[in-house]
């Protein structure tokens, strides 16, 4: 059995004026309780306890801004956060009813404040169907819920978590390791060794790299001309455009990531540990920003999920010095130039390299070394995973060139 984590979408369906009025009134207090206690400082959650708990908002949501200030507090700087922020509510926030007999089958309950809700219909994303029906029938387990409104409409996105079958037997000495790269030169990178130990088939997918960045480099060109001339609503319509090309994006690629790893007998995706990756983000504020800002969580998000779907396990390594060590004899060498490795050893074979290889199949081979750990870090959560634009451009528009969206046009 292996856990499988995923997004639900949950569109609300035409609100009246009252109801309206009382989803916006909730996000306007959410976001002022954000503003307020991120320009606090408030680095812990009982620092943020004391500033958010005056706001007329649900305890569901006061205590997930509890959890998610001491986040953005470590990463943005205050005059950086953005006033678009989705509203978060804890585990226990939402509620769901089914009515099968009715037009509109679904219905959920949003909390406004501590003793008023709002009961709403809403329309699931059609290939999610299943999995709000684990959720109604307590075959999956609700997570965090985040409100947020695009383009006039309301949604709501849903964590669910729930068992899954694997479809091999296989030990995992069997497996064949698939060593997961990401970067910002080639977006993703994947390669396994054969039979022999040679590193066989790589694949990079170098081109939506390009792509990805120039989008980005678009929509923060554009949007920061844009806002110097007033224009929020001409920013929020072009911005969702590109964030929504940048994720269609991602989603092939993670998608021709899962079916290299089909092609592979017994495989498993080998991916690094975004624990560590953060742990050791230590650059100076503006490398921190901008590696955050990176879809590193969006990207490894939507390879797990497609793969678990497919029966394909997916493991995490330690990170540390997977793109400085030469993966033919372990000296750590250097990059100069981006695409390329040089190994320092001048007994081994290798010279010269292609930099994002070297990595992915020194990821699978931490693998081999029995290095990978499982996924238990109940606090993994950088903001991007479950599909909610929570990087960018919300969080932060003075991360310009650095920033990563994570809305979609369905949730993952």
């Amino acid at each position: 059995m292996t856990e499988l984590t995923k997004t639900l979408e949950l569109k609300l369906v035409d609100p009246n004026a009252h109801k309206r009025r009382k989803l916006c009134e909730t996000r306007e207090v959410y976001q002022q309780a954000l503003r307020d206690a991120f320009d606090a400082g408030c680095t812990t959650q009982t620092e943020a306890n004391d500033v958010v708990v005056t706001y007329d908002l649900s305890g569901y949501a006061k205590n997930a801004l509890k959890k998610y200030v001491p986040q953005l507090t470590t990463t943005y700087n205050a005059g950086d956060l953005h006033d678009d922020h989705p509203v978060r509510f804890t585990t226990e926030g939402l509620r769901l009813d089914h009515q099968p007999e009715n037009a509109i089958e679904w219905y959920v309950k949003i909390p406004h404040h501590e003793d008023y809700h709002l009961w709403m219909p809403a329309q699931p994303n059609p290939d999610q169907r299943d999995w709000l029906e684990a959720l109604n029938a307590g075959d999956a387990e609700m997570g965090e819920s985040r409100l947020f409104q695009r383009d006039g409409t309301w949604y709501l996105h849903v964590t669910a978590t729930r068992d899954v079958e694997d479809s091999s037997e296989a030990s995992d000495d069997e497996r064949t390791p698939v060593g997961v790269d990401i970067g910002e030169a080639s977006l993703v990178t994947v390669c396994h060794r054969d039979d022999h130990g040679s590193p066989i088939r790589p694949e990079l997918w170098a081109d939506e790299g390009k792509t990805v960045r120039r989008l980005r480099k678009t929509y923060f060109s554009a949007t920061r001309r844009l806002q110097e001339r007033g224009s929020d609503r001409l920013v929020e319509s072009f911005g969702d455009d590109l964030w929504n090309q940048i994720d269609d994006v991602l989603h092939r690629v993670t998608r021709e990531v899962v079916e290299y790893a089909e092609s592979v007998e017994n495989p498993v995706l080998v991916l690094e540990d975004l624990t560590y990756i953060r742990e050791s983000m230590d650059y100076g504020e503006y490398m921190n920003r901008r590696l955050h800002g990176w879809g590193f969580a969006k990207l490894h998000a939507q390879i797990r999920y497609k793969a678990v779907e497919k029966g394909i396990p997916v493991e995490t390594v330690n990170p540390r010095n997977t793109s400085k060590e030469c993966h033919a004899c372990g000296e750590v060498g250097y990059r100069p130039k981006q695409a390329t490795f040089r190994c320092t050893n001048d007994d081994c074979w290798m010279g010269e390299y292609q930099a994002d290889v070297n990595g992915a199949i020194n990821i699978a081979d931490r693998y081999l070394s029995g290095e990978s750990r499982s996924r238990e870090h109940p606090n993994d959560d950088d903001s991007a995973e479950d599909g909610a634009r929570l990087t960018a451009p919300q969080d932060s528009q003075a991360d310009a060139e650095t920033q990563q969206s994570t809305l979609g046009t369905d949730a993952s």
